[in-house]
């Protein structure tokens, strides 16, 4: 992609109502613009790291034996009905009548629906055990959105439904969730912890959050130091060893981490006091497990071993897409812009033409934009008439992890400059050494 023909609206000055970094730059950036309080458009940019966040999500639900499917934004209200949750879910829901004076529903989540389509068609135990998810938009009329992308009326979100034929197979889909949101967490290079929490309308005893620290977090936390020293790294799971699942479980969940809403003094205080952390996360994840609290009102019953016909036990798991995007800026930023980690960047590198129309600089320009789009690198060419600070600075802002600058002067002795972003550190190498360094990155994630 070359940037004079890419829809980029950055903007120099910071919007007046983004009171948080993720907010800010991605205003800034022209990843987004809001077409109502709570509610935007996703621009080129913006959309791009949406899909690949989507896309690493998709992967490791598949990873897990989790089957993808599509449910409809609207759903009728006699669903919720059935279950004792339209009256009681609040005003957050959007409640609409179509023209045939029908209730209807914009959806905040799916459980009523999904256990619908599985009473319609699963009967005997031994289509069990079953997860079903799906990447959908939902909606939630927030009192008062706020925080860009992070607390918005309209999100993307991954919710995912478990089918068991007893409480110990749901535990052990329960723990399958855990680890496969562990494992999409450190791909997207974020650090995010389980947290005991409440289920809220969702229901159930047995619920984590995943939280990603941050001064910015709406949530009060309460952890041990050693939780965030945890890492799955590039171990072998087997999603079928209940033993080792229930083990990383174990690891993870063992080392007190809790939220405002769970948060026991004096389990805390059995801490040791240098281990001890208070401070604020932003909830990306969260898995529960419920029961019969659908199944058994809404008739969702299979025969067992016995002839006997029983409510599956269910659980749901979620993860805010869209809301990752502002948690990964909240994480990875500085006074300058974006910090993508490279396994999210919506390029995975920038290429900088210091002189265009320079028969020699755009002819290795346009060399390292085919090297890097054959390794897998995705490279954005900056090739506007533009000064060389405007062009840094773009790339700053939006926060590409690697930046080849290609200059006449640099060209005479044979170099590029490769730098990171991150670090800030720049080499002089030949352009082929430098796509060689970036596609050996590539392949590694």
């Amino acid at each position: 992609m070359r940037l004079s023909r890419y829809f980029l609206p950055v903007l120099k000055e910071t919007p007046a109502d983004a009171q948080i970094a993720s907010h800010r730059l991605m205003l800034r950036a022209g990843m987004i613009r809001q077409q109502a309080a709570g509610i935007y458009s996703w621009l080129p940019m913006g959309f791009k790291v949406l899909r690949r966040l989507e896309q690493i999500v998709h992967e490791e639900q598949s990873r897990a034996g989790h089957i993808p499917m599509l449910m409809p934004t609207l759903q009728p209200a006699d669903l919720w009905r059935e279950s004792g949750r339209y009256d009681a879910y609040g005003p957050e829901m959007l409640r609409i009548r179509d023209r045939h004076d029908r209730d209807m529903l914009y959806g905040p989540t799916n459980e009523e629906m999904i256990t619908d389509i599985f009473r319609g068609s699963v009967g005997s135990y031994k289509q069990l055990p079953m997860t079903l998810y799906h990447i959908q938009w939902k909606f939630r009329d927030e009192v008062r959105p706020r925080f860009g992308v992070m607390r918005g009326r309209e999100f993307l979100m991954k919710d995912g439904y478990t089918f068991d034929l007893t409480h110990e197979d749901a535990m052990h889909a329960y723990n399958r969730h855990l680890v496969s949101y562990l494992r999409t967490y450190e791909r997207m290079g974020l650090k995010a912890i389980p947290m005991r929490a409440d289920s809220g309308p969702i229901g159930g005893d047995d619920t984590h959050e995943f939280l990603v620290l941050a001064e910015t977090g709406e949530s009060e936390v309460f952890y041990d130091r050693a939780v965030t020293e945890l890492t799955l790294g590039d171990r072998e799971i087997d999603w079928q060893d209940r033993a080792q699942l229930e083990a990383i479980k174990a690891e993870w969940t063992t080392p007190y981490a809790r939220t405002d809403e769970t948060h026991d003094e004096a389990l805390y205080a059995q801490i040791p006091e240098d281990r001890r952390v208070k401070g604020r996360g932003i909830e990306v994840g969260q898995i529960f497990y419920f029961g019969a609290k659908y199944s058994e009102p809404m008739g969702a019953m299979v025969t067992d071993e016995t002839g006997a016909r029983v409510p599956v036990h269910m659980g749901s798991h979620g993860i805010g897409v869209s809301r990752l995007v502002g948690a990964l800026i909240e994480a990875n930023h500085d006074d300058k812009g974006i910090i993508w980690p490279e396994g999210v960047a919506p390029f995975g590198a920038g290429i900088v033409n210091m002189k265009p129309g320079d028969a020699a600089v755009d002819a290795a320009c346009g060399e390292l934009y085919a090297a890097l789009t054959a390794a897998g690198v995705d490279p954005l060419l900056d090739d506007r008439d533009e000064r060389a600070g405007a062009k840094f600075a773009t790339m700053e802002l939006i926060g590409l992890p690697w930046r080849i600058t290609v200059g006449p002067r640099g060209l005479a002795e044979g170099k590029v400059e490769l730098t990171c972003r991150r670090t800030g550190e720049t080499e002089a190498l030949s352009p082929q050494a430098a796509a060689s360094k970036l596609a050996e990155i590539w392949r590694g994630l």
